[in-house]
């Protein structure tokens, strides 16, 4: 299943972005202090906006992002993906079911379309993590800040969308609380990204 095979692949790149990153930082003498994955983690995230959200959904990945900035960034922007695709299914699932009124049924589409250009932006974002490289770093991170951001604008166009008293109650809070969980998953991997960005400043 594509879950499977996501988890394994994210397994996979994050240790060799480990070995990258503890080279980087040990060529250029930056090394963190010593300090376990847990703590970092939870330090990192205590610069976000939803602290509790974001070490929740990455403490699980503590031995594998260790003391890196930029696999902590990483794996971030991968949680907050697995999430937008897992709504998405959902979506289509709802949007393909009996009973919906015209109006829930194009802001359930539309919601579909927002999250299919989330999940591409995101995609691109990761894609652009585990290749950036020093010389390219401010061109390659600016890219990631942009698509990050967009993916944030999208989400919140598709929960706008289910604003309202002419929707039906049970739809849109099971929408809007999916919708809600990924932006502030984005919102926190931006801040990540961010604190990375910063190290290279």
């Amino acid at each position: 299943m594509e879950g499977t095979f996501s988890n394994r692949s994210f397994k996979s790149l994050l240790v060799l972005l480990a070995l990258n990153s503890y080279i980087y930082f040990s060529s250029a003498g930056r090394q963190i202090a010593p300090q376990t994955g847990t703590e970092f983690i939870k330090t990192s995230c205590s610069s976000t906006t939803y602290p509790k959200l974001c070490f929740d959904s990455l403490s699980t990945h503590a031995s594998l992002i260790q003391t890196s900035p930029q696999l902590l960034a990483y794996a971030a922007l991968n949680v907050t993906l697995s999430t937008a695709k897992s709504t998405s299914t959902m979506m289509v699932a709802l949007s393909n079911s009996q009973g919906l009124k015209p109006r829930e049924m194009e802001a359930m589409q539309d919601c579909v379309e927002e999250l299919s250009d989330t999940i591409d932006e995101l995609r691109n974002s990761i894609r652009e993590m585990g290749h950036i490289k020093g010389s390219n770093f401010g061109l390659m991170i600016n890219d990631i800040q942009t698509w990050v951001s967009a993916a944030l604008t999208d989400e919140s166009t598709c929960s706008d969308g289910f604003q309202g008293n002419n929707l039906n109650g049970n739809v849109k809070a099971a929408v809007r609380t999916k919708i809600v969980t990924i932006a502030h998953l984005t919102s926190n991997a931006l801040a990540l990204v961010n604190n990375y960005a910063s190290l290279h400043g």
